[in-house]
């Protein structure tokens, strides 16, 4: 791959209870090697955190779709495709933008799953039972108190650190995403808006986990990986030792950054190219 046609843009996506905030570090890091860095919110998401605790109407009311959409929209406005980077749910958003046949190559990070994934740790269910618990939660936003926080992302951290994180950086999440897509989806008769075609060819694509991760366990992003095992496109897993959900901003997050730039990089598709027919994926585990 030339200098020209290598990607020279990355789009980081977040995931639920969080807003761009969250990539703060990740963009300032590939800002000064010299890439544009693009974190779009969700639509209706570029107020701040501290409004959108107060009127989290918009995240109550949001749809899969219209979020794939804008993203989209926004990935094609580029001259050339870029490496599309996603943590939790913004795994499952960047999978589906993968789908659309966008990005030169991809990295999801603690990723929720996409349908068909049948892998339900105690551990997940115990992170997402705050918004599962009430059926009447199904309709509306549903944040986290510091102590489920704690459990569900940061559980690595000190108590203390934790609620520092919650405080500057977690937001309601839409309740009907965790109960249509992480409980539901598999159960229902055809395709949800969380489908893939896992045979078809696509960007390559990395998944990371974190060992220590309670709401997206290693086992929830090794058995995404496997379904992918079909497909002529690369796909990888590497798995960090003693890593939370909060993967992406705890102690240490610069090698996991630097990895996935690294990977994706090494992995790009030059403009216009298509991965050979027959090549074969691979899933990995670093020690």
């Amino acid at each position: 791959m030339t200098e020209t046609t290598a990607p020279d843009t990355i789009v980081l996506v977040h995931g639920l209870w969080m807003t761009p905030r969250s990539w703060r570090g990740w963009k300032e890091r590939f800002e000064a090697k010299g890439f544009t860095v693009l974190t779009p919110g969700y639509p209706g998401f570029e107020i701040e955190v501290e409004a959108l605790r107060e009127n989290p109407d918009v995240i109550a009311n949001l749809t899969v779709p219209e979020t794939v959409d804008h993203l989209a929209a926004q990935i094609e406005a580029l001259p050339k495709p870029p490496i599309i980077m996603g943590h939790s749910f913004g795994g499952t958003l960047t999978q589906l933008l993968l789908a659309r046949g966008l990005g030169a190559s991809a990295v999801v990070v603690d990723s929720a799953p996409t349908e068909g994934v049948r892998v339900n740790p105690l551990s997940q269910v115990k992170s997402l039972f705050p918004a599962l618990k009430n059926p009447a939660n199904r309709y509306k936003a549903v944040g986290f108190t510091p102590e489920e926080f704690h459990y569900a992302f940061a559980n690595t951290l000190s108590r203390e650190d934790s609620d520092a994180v919650w405080h500057e950086f977690a937001i309601p999440a839409p309740a009907n995403w965790v109960w249509s897509y992480g409980l539901i989806a598999n159960f229902k008769p055809g395709k949800q808006e969380t489908w893939v075609d896992y045979a078809a060819d696509r960007a390559p694509l990395l998944f990371i986990g974190g060992e220590k991760d309670h709401i997206m366990p290693p086992s929830v992003n090794k058995s995404n990986a496997k379904h992918y095992a079909k497909s002529p496109a690369i796909t990888e897993y590497v798995e960090f030792p003693g890593r939370s959900h909060w993967i992406c901003a705890e102690p240490g997050w610069e090698e996991v950054a630097d990895t996935a730039l690294e990977w994706a990089l090494a992995h790009a598709r030059s403009t216009g190219s298509t991965v050979a027919a027959g090549a074969e994926p691979a899933v990995e585990s670093a020690e």
